[in-house]
């Protein structure tokens, strides 16, 4: 969720003074979407690989050629806070214990999931996803209360009111927008966190699949639904370990803290996490790892990129199309423009080592995902043209520094450089020449806007991540999976999730796991294994046997 939680927390590293008020730029603009978790690979929102080469419009003096000055005192490109200290390759051969995970410190629980039983929360969960919907601008709002409630009454007969063990909490914000906290409590202040399964949903539209979004279908072995991968399917995950949590009452040295959030998918503020967090209500959960579980593909997954969203207007001269010389044409200013802007930022925010370590596919991007124009003749000089876009921000640089960083590349352009773009032929120009008669308050030079689609704080809620790889939760999580697959290999990607790199900021141990397919992600026909569900059972409770293995009884 965007929003909310900008005061928690110092950021750390380099921090430059924004201005009030730069040239080309209008701030503000609504909020971006939630970011989606995982789009990469062939999907077509994907942010490919890609480098530009070092453009000749760059200049290093930037005070000879009245371009702001973006290199640090140190330096340093505006994209590199300090020294980035180098981090260790991720490893598929690390442990927590010397030994397997011993399931007699869970007492009783059992190593399988009951599958029958998994298949008739989720089928109730899934009945509910018309209703979870979550698109804040096509005006689709959840009601994450209805999934709560299917939650709630799974774990009723195990909950203290019942004289069970689970202490249950609904945490509700805004009306019928239910989070819902669940907490089985250990001897000791120690803990295990699962938090960041989310009820609500994105859209689906019945007629693109090829069976009901709406309703559980089972066949050969494939959960299909809306929400099965993403994230249903692992709220009732959960949900059936915490009832055979009450159900067995295992004697644990560390309490399990579960949170199940509302608002993921659709950025709002005030709604889900961000208030659980500013409300105080994980605070115990720096008692020990937490277990965002979000992700997919039943890998530990180590890192995610951080998202920007930003539109870009340029402004030109109308004009008939016979004379390019006396029009501005924006189209052809909005292509160069973005090409030096892009080619500026691969410079500044290059790849890095610590990218290739914690196995991201590619570094830092910035591209154009979108482009509109005003309409008119085709035998008009096109004056206006908006291009929009997103950065995909490695968790090894800071969103104020991109931000800044762009901001200073359209005040270039618009001071200085717009007259050095090139041009289309030898008549196509971006600023008139002085004999070029135009209409009182016409521009003679073309202008460019940024805007970005959010602001700061908002960015910085969704800022990349590289998990701790030193910590007990992160051993755990890659033991407990090479103990469960018999091999393991981290992985990190370029979406971006709610939240995490400032909790990590705080003191949480946020590690991140999930156990749907990274490749029906908000997809038609979306579905999970039980296969792969009955595996991640085993996962969570090797975790739990394996942390439970190094607790002191004194906590």
């Amino acid at each position: 969720c965007l929003g909310g939680c900008a005061a928690f927390g110092v950021l750390e590293g380099f921090r430059r003074r924004r201005p009030a008020a730069p040239i080309g730029l209008a701030a503000g603009g609504p909020l971006p979407f939630a970011s989606p978790f995982g789009r990469h690979g062939t999907a077509p929102w994907s942010p490919m690989k890609f480098m530009s080469p070092v453009t000749h419009l760059r200049r290093e003096d930037g005070a000879s050629t009245g371009r702001s000055n973006l290199r640090r005192d140190d330096g340093a490109s505006p994209g590199r806070s300090g020294e980035i200290s180098p981090v260790k390759p991720l490893s598929g051969d690390i442990s927590l214990t010397p030994s397997k995970a011993d399931f007699r410190l869970a007492g009783t629980m059992p190593l399988e999931l009951d599958e029958a039983r998994y298949v008739a929360l989720l089928r109730r969960l899934i009945g509910e996803s018309k209703h979870l919907q979550n698109n804040p601008r096509l005006g689709i709002t959840p009601q994450e209360k209805r999934a709560a409630q299917v939650v709630m009454e799974e774990l009723a007969p195990y909950s203290q009111a019942k004289g069970g063990p689970l202490i249950i909490e609904e945490l509700e914000y805004v009306t019928n927008r239910s989070n819902l906290k669940v907490v089985y409590p250990g001897t000791t202040d120690k803990t295990i966190s699962f938090v960041g399964s989310h009820f609500d949903v994105v859209p689906a539209d019945p007629s693109t699949w090829d069976k009901d979004p709406f309703e559980l279908t089972v066949e050969d072995g494939k959960l299909y639904g809306r929400g099965t991968t993403d994230c249903l399917g692992h709220v009732a995950l959960i949900t059936r370990f915490l009832v055979e949590l009450g159900r067995k009452r295992p004697k644990l040295k560390r309490t399990i803290v579960v949170v199940f959030i509302a608002g993921e998918e659709g950025g709002e503020q005030g709604v889900g996490v961000d208030e659980v967090v500013r409300t105080g209500k994980l605070k115990e959960a720096l008692g020990g790892p937490v277990y965002w579980v979000d992700s997919a593909d039943s890998q530990p997954c180590c890192g995610t990129t951080g998202m920007l969203s930003w539109s870009l207007k340029c402004t030109g001269r109308l004009f008939h199309s016979g004379f390019p010389a006396k029009g501005i044409n924006s189209i052809e200013l909005a292509m160069e423009a973005c090409n030096y802007i892009q080619q500026r930022f691969y410079e500044d925010f290059p790849p890095l080592a610590n990218e290739d370590a914690y196995r991201f596919s590619n570094g830092s991007t910035m591209k154009p995902t979108q482009i509109e124009c005003a309409k008119g003749s085709l035998n008009q000089i096109c004056p206006e043209t908006t291009v929009s876009g997103d950065i995909r921000l490695s968790p090894f640089y800071e969103v104020e520094d991109a931000q800044q960083a762009i901001e200073g590349y359209v005040k270039d352009l618009n001071d200085m450089d717009l007259e050095m773009l090139p041009t289309k032929g030898s008549w196509s120009k971006y600023v008139l020449a002085d004999d070029v008669t135009t209409m009182p308050n016409e521009l003679r030079r073309g202008l460019i806007e940024l805007k970005w689609q959010g602001d700061t704080d908002s960015f910085k809620l969704y800022a990349g991540i590289a998990v701790n790889s030193d910590s007990e939760g992160h051993k755990a999580l890659v033991q407990a999976c090479r103990e469960t697959y018999s091999k393991v290999r981290p992985f990190s990607v370029s979406g971006s999730l709610p939240l995490v790199k400032m909790m990590q900021k705080q003191g949480f141990d946020i590690q991140l796991c999930g156990f749907g397919l990274m490749a029906v992600y908000h997809g038609v026909n979306e579905y999970c294994t039980s296969a792969d569900m009955r595996k991640a059972h085993e996962v969570l409770l090797r975790i739990v046997c394996l942390l439970e293995a190094v607790t002191d009884e004194a906590g």
